[in-house]
């Protein structure tokens, strides 16, 4: 039989001061006072738990890309320039087609050389205050190539690979490169499609045969074919190589912010496809851990946000060699711009005109 709990009648009057409780047995023990948590302690337990799932899906996040990356030897053997107070990386495109089938190959009008250039060299340099600076090194620069001579600076890669062309850079520059990123055409196409395309506003349309583009004025999303087609045009481009560079600086930037933004982040569906696309897409150095790589992926955001700076090496001119036309760089501002990045301190004016 079910046991029916009485109750004690009680004056409403006393109400403030009985209490109407089930009456018990009086042998029994009471029962341990419950506490009740203070609005603090609530909101510091939900904040633990949501840093938690915050940490713990980052791990996810670190390690879906983090596994996949292809390691490379590419830090000098040979005498290299002191590290500079800030933090630098190299970040490079590489147009080689290895990777691509026919089919993929012409689909992205990237053509069927087998030579290996990097048509991309930035230097991504973050100062002890926190400014964080992408500069963009024409491909075609007048550099002395260890072992080799005088020639276009992405000669450099086709060479020596990765450890040579760090070489002439640090050589060229005296700074010393602390981290170094490459990104092939596949890994760029996939970095692309896996966070949905990129939007590009364009004052005119821009066709380009050879980068096998064909794009209306105005504000667009470009899937992966014509977001590569995009950072390679150039001999549609009146500034030619200038004018590339400065549309790769752009859309890098673009890029970073698209696969920063919440939508992207918080959407396990988005996120961790993106990134083991970042992970198959990039080549790091051997050096390089999930640390060094967070720290250039903040850098490459800052760089391209309001307190960031994007700039160009300082112009010198052209001049026909024994190698063809390449790019000469002012003497006198390229110095600044190196100097203040040895040194740690704000870029003059001069490089960043």
């Amino acid at each position: 039989m079910q046991q029916t709990q009485v109750f004690r009648r009680v004056d409403p009057a006393a109400a403030s001061t009985t209490s109407v409780l089930p009456q018990t047995d009086p042998g029994a023990s009471s029962p341990p006072p419950r506490r009740r948590r203070s609005g603090l302690r609530r909101a510091v337990t939900a904040l633990g738990v949501v840093l938690a799932l915050v940490l713990g899906y980052a791990a996810v996040l670190l390690a879906a890309g983090y596994v996949g990356l292809d390691r490379v030897d590419a830090a000098p053997t040979t005498e290299r320039p002191p590290g500079a107070p800030g933090h630098t990386w190299l970040l490079v495109g590489s147009d080689s087609r290895e990777e691509l089938t026919d089919e993929q190959k012409q689909e992205l009008s990237t053509g069927s050389s087998d030579a290996r250039l990097t048509d991309t060299i930035l230097m991504l340099t973050t100062a002890p205050d926190g400014v964080a600076t992408l500069i963009s090194i024409p491909r075609d620069s007048l550099v002395t190539i260890p072992g080799y001579g005088e020639n276009r600076v992405n000669a450099a890669y086709a060479f020596g690979g990765p450890e040579l062309l760090v070489q002439t850079v640090e050589q060229a520059t005296g700074v010393r490169v602390d981290g170094y990123v490459e990104v092939g055409f596949d890994g760029f196409y996939r970095v692309v499609e896996a966070v949905g395309g990129v939007e590009i506003c364009l004052d005119q349309p821009m066709v380009d045969e050879r980068a096998g583009i064909d794009l209306p004025a105005g504000c667009q999303r470009l899937d992966g074919a014509d977001s590569l087609g995009y950072v390679r045009a150039r001999y549609s481009d009146p500034n030619g190589d200038f004018g590339r560079v400065e549309r790769q600086r752009e859309f890098i930037s673009a890029l970073a912010a698209e696969m920063a933004r919440p939508a992207v982040l918080l959407n396990p569906l988005v996120a961790v496809p993106l990134a083991a696309a970042v992970g198959d897409a990039l080549t790091v150095d051997e050096e390089s851990g999930p640390v060094e790589l967070g720290r250039f992926g903040l850098a490459l955001l800052r760089a391209s946000g309001e307190d960031g700076q994007m700039l160009t090496v300082p112009f010198g001119g052209y001049a026909t060699t024994d190698v063809g036309s390449v790019v000469l760089w002012d003497a006198e501002s390229a110095e600044a711009l190196w100097s203040a990045v040895r040194d740690g301190t704000a870029i003059p004016p001069s490089a960043l005109e």
